[in-house]
């Protein structure tokens, strides 16, 4: 999962960024309501939700935000805000977001709201995944291979997550990038080589060795 956070308060946004990583997510920032709204116009593939301040410099998150909706741009948006009257919220909600936050708030409690946003029906994504035998169940970060438990690190867990969101498809190493890791991360590096080979290694102690493919010149495939 890949969240874009368009905050103007950028030791926050490195705060909620740091948070989220260590959560599994992959994270970008912005620090301005224009760049955040380009962002999410051009790249709207490329994340499953937006964190969005309200009082922005150039353009605020109400107009940010009325802006997707009027071209039925459909990301799951929280919110965040200083201002704390009922009305404030009204206008924020009616401004298109789908959660709001008032500053400052507990970062458990984001991180609830945020899960609750991603299960919303908009992407129709299960919290159950069942490829083979492979069960994946994203609200308590447990994978099981044949009913015993896997033992993944964070980024693991990540991976085998989009590659059973995406069965029987060929995705390539760029996609698995922008996906997993953030947009600063050294496209060059063979960071997805070295997890793919990670997880096979963790996959064949389960006798489980054929699953994760390596199409030539292409990617990765995870079979079913």
């Amino acid at each position: 999962m890949r969240i874009l956070i368009i905050e103007d308060q950028e030791k926050l946004a490195k705060s909620l960024k740091k948070g989220l990583e260590q959560e599994g997510y992959a994270a970008d920032y912005l620090l301005d309501g224009e760049s955040g709204q380009r962002r999410i116009e051009t790249k709207q593939q490329d994340y499953d939700a937006v964190i969005l301040d309200l009082m922005l410099p150039k353009k605020d998150g109400i107009e940010v935000c009325q802006s997707w909706r009027s071209q039925n741009i459909a990301i799951p948006v929280l919110m965040l805000t200083a201002k704390d009257a009922v009305s404030d919220k009204v206008v924020g909600l009616d401004g298109g977001a789908d959660d709001y936050m008032v500053k400052p708030f507990g970062h458990q409690e984001l991180l609830a709201r945020l899960r609750a946003l991603l299960r919303r029906p908009r992407q129709t994504l299960p919290i159950k995944l069942v490829v083979g035998d492979l069960l994946l169940d994203t609200s308590n970060k447990q994978a099981l291979c044949k009913n015993i438990k896997l033992p993944l690190t964070v980024k693991e867990f990540v991976l085998l997550e989009y590659f059973m969101r995406n069965p029987n498809q060929v995705l390539s190493r760029r996609q698995i990038l922008e996906h997993i890791w953030n947009y600063d991360f050294d496209s060059f590096a063979n960071v997805v080589d070295v997890h793919v080979k990670n997880l096979r290694k963790k996959l064949s102690k389960m006798h489980y060795e054929q699953v994760l493919e390596t199409v030539r010149g292409m990617g990765y495939r995870l079979t079913v």
